[in-house]
């Protein structure tokens, strides 16, 4: 049984400076050690391969078939360390390696595409891979080391979790959305109470507090209930066929078709607070993207009407 624990680095590499000079002299010379030294390192090398790797010439040495075949093993071992190390220092200089980046559903319409494109711009050798869940989930898979920035939300259930660092990118107003032939549509901003009998299509989890609840509440009346829709789609199309209003995060605006109206409602507008979460420890590329998150409301100033 051959002893594949002496096999360390510094004696392979080592080997290879012996194979690729051809001599113990000129290896040693390159390495900085005695000639001497070096017949050791390799005769225990020697001892562990179980045989001779070396065939001791008049002018050098040449390597045996199992010095070969040892050889090719070497030099896969050293050069996959090397490549390990460019990655290393590629991911600890922010410049490299993968990124794992988790968002909600409604910050990948606009928040995450641009900023993301503009990152790539800048660090050109940064893998994403991308994760899009509710916050919640988001924050488990960050505290379990499967995500190395999370963009998440305080709605519905406030922020999540505990144990990782949070920086806040802002506030997502929420606007109403209507069909194009509604009585408000042409209004510069709407008063939810002029809303007091619409339909409201929604998808938040029963028995759980909602922005348009407590909205509606602080405007004097009862939001009525519509069509329960969970996707962004469906919504749109109930809105679109005038079976219902909704609300639609100013976030998703990018998504809404050309067939709706998306107002901004007068007085306090109802408004999530979106967090990017780090793990305790970030990495320098999810510092750089969180900091550019931050940005993100410069491309939000402009509200559709």
């Amino acid at each position: 049984m051959y002893d594949t624990n002496a096999f360390d680095t510094g004696s392979l590499r080592l080997f290879d400076e012996v194979a690729r000079s051809g001599s113990f002299t000129a290896a040693a010379e390159l390495l900085g050690y005695t000639q001497s030294a070096v017949s050791r390192r390799v005769a225990a090398l020697e001892r562990a391969a179980g045989g001779p790797l070396f065939e001791r010439l008049a002018r050098g040495v040449r390597l045996t078939p199992a010095g070969a075949a040892l050889h090719r093993h070497a030099v896969a071992v050293l050069d996959r360390l090397e490549r390990a190390g460019e990655e290393l220092a590629a991911i600890h200089g922010g410049h490299g390696g993968i990124l794992r980046v988790g968002s909600f559903a409604t910050a990948n319409i606009d928040l995450l595409p641009g900023t993301l494109k503009r990152f790539l711009e800048r660090r050109t050798g940064v893998e994403l891979r991308l994760t899009e869940g509710l916050s919640a989930r988001l924050m488990d898979l960050l505290h379990a080391g499967a995500l190395d920035v999370a963009v998440i939300s305080d709605y519905p259930a406030g922020l999540p979790g505990e144990g990782a660092r949070t920086v806040p990118l802002g506030e997502d107003r929420l606007l109403v959305a209507l069909p194009a032939g509604h009585r408000l549509a042409g209004e510069a901003e709407v008063d939810l109470r002029d809303l007091a009998g619409e339909p409201w299509i929604e998808a938040a989890p029963r028995g759980q507090p909602t922005l348009l609840v407590a909205a509606c509440a602080a405007a004097g009346f009862t939001p009525r209930g519509g069509p329960r829709v969970a996707e962004w789609s469906g919504k749109f199309g109930f809105v679109a066929a005038g079976l219902g209003v909704t609300l639609v995060p100013e976030l998703a605006a990018r998504a809404v078709p050309a067939d709706l109206v998306l107002k901004p409602l007068r007085g306090t507008t109802p408004a999530r607070k979106v967090y990017a979460a780090l793990p305790e420890s970030p990495l320098p590329a999810a510092l750089e993207l969180v900091e550019m998150l931050g940005e993100w409301e410069v491309c939000m100033t402009d509200s559709p009407t």
